[in-house]
């Protein structure tokens, strides 16, 4: 499960939360509206739970960011406002 980030819009952090059923590799990826990839905020093993990331944009422009969760048997994606 992927979470809608909190706070949302937000300036300049926010967090990204996300629930695991088992334990797995997870990968975090943050786009631009445009689809372009901006970072890879997390691409790690992660135990099954509840996980939470922080993601700073302080070097990046206002707007609509899309932020998409991988795993091994989904992928999900949300969208967020960063204002400034």
């Amino acid at each position: 499960v992927l979470y809608q980030n909190y706070p949302n819009p937000f300036n300049p952090t926010t967090n990204i939360s996300f629930n695991l059923p088992t334990s797995e590799k997870a990968k975090i990826e943050i786009f631009n509206i445009r689809g372009q990839k901006i970072l890879t905020l997390s691409d790690s093993y992660r135990m099954a739970g509840f996980h939470q990331i922080q993601f700073d944009a302080s070097k990046l422009a206002s707007g609509i960011y899309i932020y998409r969760l991988t795993t091994s048997t989904q992928t999900a994606m949300k969208r967020m406002v960063l204002l400034k």
